[in-house]
């Protein structure tokens, strides 16, 4: 756990690549369920967010 915030606060690929593809994951998952309106409604927000994050994470250094 320690490495993992190391890693964030040093700005690191590899945890905040994990970090938008988890908000990635819970994006989809947002979409799928059929239980509350209101994690759909930002589903598609969420997935869009990762998905940018995870395009800007990729050009940090390893």
């Amino acid at each position: 756990m320690s490495a993992f915030l190391d890693g964030l606060m040093r700005l690191r690929r590899g945890p905040w690549e994990m970090l938008a593809t988890i908000l990635i994951g819970l994006g989809v998952f947002m979409l799928m369920q059929p239980f509350w309106l209101a994690a759909y409604t930002y589903s598609f927000l969420t997935t869009l967010a990762g998905t940018v994050m995870f395009i800007i994470v990729s050009h940090f250094p390893e």
